[in-house]
């Protein structure tokens, strides 16, 4: 494998945006798609490229997937290009004006797990990005799977450009 999707998810929805990206991918049979607590650090050795995502809990990563990130070996990344990912609730859509203040001030997920990502010596090929559920349970909203596959395939056109011009 040369490329691996990483996720953790609590009720689905982050799981079925993993599993969109990795199938959108340019080869996806070069594609492991897998939960966190079935990946070892050791398994990240010799990936071109890493995908890592999350929903979005108390404006982080969940409690699994900042453990695994911690447990990647100082420049256990160096050479491997990165993106990150997680899973929200659109800011529009929550009624309480505190909570929407406090989601402004803490963040998202994704964020967070980019940093960790190139700490750790990975690359990072895209910002990192947030794909919408409706309310905490879900589903996806409407057109985010779609959206998922499209920055899947913005993953693959930048690194195009990038081995091109090596």
């Amino acid at each position: 494998m040369n490329t691996m999707v990483i996720y953790d998810s609590v009720f689905g929805n982050t799981e079925q945006v993993a599993r969109e990206i990795g199938n959108s991918l340019d080869s996806p049979e070069n594609v492991e798609i897998l939960r966190v607590g079935s990946v070892k650090p050791d398994q990240l050795t010799g990936l071109k490229l890493l995908i890592v995502g999350s929903p979005t809990r108390g404006f982080r990563p969940t409690e699994s997937m900042t453990k695994f990130l911690k447990r990647i070996p100082v420049d256990g990344l160096e050479g491997t290009k990165v993106a990150a990912f997680d899973t929200r609730i659109s800011t529009d859509d929550i009624k309480s004006s505190i909570l929407g203040f406090l989601v402004k001030i803490g963040g998202y997920a994704a964020k967070p797990i980019a940093g960790r990502l190139q700490k750790k010596g990975g690359d990072l090929v895209m910002p990192p990005e947030g794909f919408f559920v409706n309310g905490t349970e879900g589903p996806m909203k409407e057109g985010e799977l779609e959206r998922a596959a499209e920055w899947a395939k913005q993953i693959d056109r930048l690194q195009m450009q990038q081995n091109s011009s090596l």
